[in-house]
């Protein structure tokens, strides 16, 4: 008799705990989503955002989405990111996130690398109109056949993801669940460009497990997450770790720091992922004392070569990790076990999962490339999208096969105490709030700007960060970033005031 094995997919780890234990509660939004996205917070068991899942799902199947096909989602960090994720795939599809800073030129641009037939977003974040962002980009994008959206007042031709979840069809798809198969399609930039990273289930649930089993985190976990998931580490850290550990997932959209503080005692929240940064921001604050049901924090280092040189960890009580991000290649977590509360050490070669405990499992593998950069492989290391361009047509050496990935972070290495220290981000790439661009587009939107024209990174309530600056002429500078195809959110750093940054 021949046997079919699978593998587990996001759904298969829902629909476990589901069967266990229905009426627990599973996603809890933030409290602040009214200001967010001016729609009330939910919070839902198991069983009924199973139901949401399955009507979202049914809505896909019905719009005519083909098995396999990729969907884009552009969502905050609320319930509503989550149940679409579970749905896409409960339907047979593959999830491309896209970030909320992405404006219509970022979209188009893709939404044709990855032949998207759908998008799905939500009237507003933060009072910037997502759902127009999304219907102008569909009307560029040849492969779009679906817009829907959640939140009232969607524009014409936007279905709303609300009316099929209050009436709900009851159409299905049969769908093989094996890891194996395509989940989820991230983003990133490096010194050669732009790139969309796809991963499998098993995959992004490596980058979960390596997470998870490193922080420790217990089983049933009540975990708040103010990290975003629009990138393979917030899904592994948020979504993938949630299903693990079988708890209940509060989200907080970045950033309200009462809010968070206020909802997580309400809760009796016991992990918290967030930026790095802001972590030890809050334990610097008393952490302990504010926070007294705190036990893990995960702290996600998008500047990894920061990681070094950060404060000790003061709350005795509330273990830090560590997570090591090196943009969508992969990542890997280190506890702070020592009593001073400093990094932990950061060894070449085989990465257990915890690291500290012999036999455990192997989460991947760190090595140092010929070029002195830090090289990443593993089950979650997707080799193939980060492959080196072919040769010249005319040579007659073949290229060299790699089995990992060049995350092109120059380290050095300590051969005395068998450690590696990272010492600098990829040439030619600049991070902003989160953001990577390469440095040459920075360059020339300044050279575009005009004499005199300042390029910087101010505060911004979406991701941190964003790009903002000054023009002699602000006329000039406008129409050069228009023709450029950049965020708004740029534009409207140059306001008619002349020599004035915005």
């Amino acid at each position: 008799m021949n046997q079919v094995t699978t593998s587990p997919t996001l759904d298969a780890l829902f629909q476990r705990i589901l069967a266990r234990k229905p009426d627990t509660v599973a996603l809890i939004d933030p409290v602040n989503k009214p200001r967010v996205t001016g729609q009330p917070p939910r919070i839902l068991t198991y069983a009924e955002a199973d139901r949401i899942i399955s009507a979202i799902a049914a809505h896909f199947i019905d719009s005519g989405l083909p098995a396999n096909s990729v969907i884009a989602v552009q969502l905050p960090n609320t319930v509503e990111f989550m149940l679409t994720v579970l749905a896409a795939h409960r339907a047979g599809l593959v999830v491309a996130v896209f970030p909320l800073l992405w404006r219509q030129a970022e979209l188009v641009a893709a939404l044709n690398r990855v032949s998207a037939r759908a998008i799905v977003t939500t009237t507003k974040v933060d009072g910037v109109i997502h759902a127009d962002l999304a219907m102008n980009a569909a009307a560029e994008a040849f492969s779009i056949r679906h817009v829907c959206g959640f939140g009232p007042d969607l524009p014409e031709g936007m279905f709303s993801l609300d009316q099929a979840i209050a009436k709900p069809s009851r159409s299905a798809r049969n769908v093989l669940q094996d890891g194996r198969k395509a989940a989820i399609i991230s983003f990133d930039v490096t010194g050669e460009g732009f790139r969309a990273v796809p991963r499998t289930h098993l995959s992004l649930i490596a980058g979960g497990l390596a997470i998870s089993l490193e922080s420790d985190l217990p089983q049933g976990a009540n975990m708040m997450s103010a990290f975003v998931p629009s990138s393979f580490a917030g899904l592994a850290a948020s979504i993938v770790t949630w299903l693990l550990s079988g708890g209940s997932l509060a989200l907080h959209h970045p950033f309200d720091s009462e809010a968070l503080e206020q909802q997580m005692n309400e809760l009796g929240c016991d992990t918290l992922i967030a930026p790095a940064q802001l972590a030890l921001r809050l334990d610097e604050c008393d952490l302990a004392a504010r926070l007294p049901t705190l036990r893990h924090v995960i702290g996600m280092w998008r500047a990894p070569e920061q990681v070094s040189s950060s404060p000790t960890w003061s709350a005795q009580q509330v273990e830090m990790t560590d997570v090591y991000l090196f943009g969508e290649a992969g990542l890997f977590a280190v506890r702070r076990t020592t009593p001073d509360g400093a990094p932990g050490p950061v060894k070449p070669g085989l990465q257990g999962a915890p690291r500290d405990q012999p036999g455990s499992s192997i989460a991947g593998e760190v090595l140092v490339t010929p070029k002195g950069t830090l090289g990443l492989r593993g089950p979650m290391v997707v080799i193939a999208a980060y492959a080196p361009p072919p040769p010249p047509s005319d040579s007659m050496m073949p290229p060299q096969p790699r089995d990992y990935v060049d995350t092109e972070y120059a380290v050095r290495l300590d051969r005395t105490r068998d450690v590696i220290s990272i010492t600098a981000p990829p040439s030619g790439v600049m991070a902003v709030g989160g953001y990577r661009f390469l440095a040459q587009d920075l360059h020339e939107w300044s050279r575009r700007l005009g004499q005199g024209a300042l390029l910087t990174a101010l505060p911004d309530r979406l991701s941190g960060h964003r790009l903002a600056g000054r023009a002699m002429d602000n006329a000039r500078a406008r129409e050069a970033l228009a023709e450029l195809g950049l965020n708004p959110l740029m534009v409207e750093a140059f306001r008619d005031r002349s020599n004035s940054p915005a």
